[in-house]
């Protein structure tokens, strides 16, 4: 498998080429079966993640991401079934396959009370480097996520922002091969968002394999080579996200934006011939249907009936939140999405 990378370079475009073993597996999941009493949290789940891929975990809330991550981690013992990390069974030879890892969780491990220095030293301590190593990383990493003037400072007086990057530049702090990332952008400033993308991506082509977990799903659009969906414990698919949207190409959808919105635009739109359903997206609509130029014919119908001018219109393929949605049976009302009992 090669890996194409685009990266814009002042007025230069530079291409980047990584090539990702097709024979070294980062992680193999095999026949993997959790329960807790009567209840069954992964029912024989399988798959692997090929040495330097980006591997998108999705799922809703309760689907079993978080007690996946845990196996993989070597916090939690599978009832049965394997999970081995570069050929190290997490359970057998646990700290051998948690050497090559780093882990970032959704909840943060900065100590308010240490400065961000202290912060760093603690962790690569905890993943024993050694102390000439730990101190050049630590000043490496504390520059890349542009925290480097604030290293004396202790972490109690960070932004959000300033405390995601700190707690995954201490996951980063051993060099790991493989990192596991827990909702690494929720809630987060743009600027921080933008830093944490960079910098996964630059870990991407020095081969660091990432193992994402996320409820953004446009970011695992952006991000991952590959995503699996996980639902009740199930896999219900894994592939790139260019090939699941083509599993579902009947859901189709028109977004439009009209010079002039009203409180019943969405109702009315939703009435038109063709329209499966209709969704607002600040002040576009996004109207879901399997025959778009019928549709295009209602919108403009519409908007002459009603004297509006037509600002944009643009015909949309299925997105990874259509498959999402599909594949584990949750459905939008008005602009939310919501688990159906």
């Amino acid at each position: 498998m090669v890996k194409l990378f685009f990266r814009k370079k002042g007025c230069e475009n530079d291409l980047r080429i990584n090539v990702v073993s097709e024979y070294m597996q980062a992680i193999e999941v095999s026949h993997l079966i959790k329960k807790f009493g009567s209840l069954t949290a992964l029912n024989d789940i399988s798959f692997s993640v090929g040495e330097g891929e980006t591997f998108g975990f999705l799922g809703p809330n309760g689907a079993g991401k978080t007690t996946t991550i845990r196996i993989l981690t070597g916090v939690s013992r599978p009832t049965s079934g394997t999970a081995s990390i570069f050929g190290h069974d997490i359970e057998h030879d646990t700290i051998a396959a948690r050497q090559s890892m780093g882990i970032v969780s959704e909840n943060s491990n900065v100590y308010d009370d240490l400065t961000a220095w202290q912060n760093m030293m603690f962790s690569a301590e905890l993943y024993h480097v050694g102390r000439k190593e730990r101190e050049k990383k630590a000043n490496e990493l504390l520059k890349k996520f542009e925290l480097y003037e604030r290293r004396n400072d202790k972490a109690h007086g960070f932004s959000k922002g300033m405390k995601r990057r700190l707690t995954l530049a201490m996951g980063l702090v051993n060099s790991p091969r493989l990192l596991f990332l827990d909702e690494p952008t929720s809630g987060l400033d743009v600027q921080s968002n933008l830093i944490i993308r960079e910098v996964v991506s630059d870990l991407v082509l020095e081969g660091v394999t990432v193992f994402l977990t996320t409820h953004n799903i446009e970011e695992a659009n952006i991000m991952c080579d590959r995503v699996a969906i996980i639902n009740k414990g199930h896999i219900v698919a894994i592939d790139s996200p260019e090939s699941l949207k083509k599993t579902i190409q009947s859901v189709q959808s028109i977004e439009v934006s009209f010079d002039h919105n009203s409180a019943d635009q969405l109702d009315k739109l939703s009435r038109l011939s063709m329209v499966n359903e209709a969704q607002k997206a600040g002040d576009k609509f996004k109207l879901y249907t399997e025959d778009p130029s019928e549709v295009i014919n209602a919108v403009m119908g519409y908007a002459h009936t009603h004297n509006l001018k037509v600002v944009s219109i643009t015909t949309l393929g299925p997105s990874l939140e259509d498959v999402f949605i599909r594949l584990t049976g949750l459905q939008r009302t008005g602009e939310k999405i919501h688990a159906i009992d």
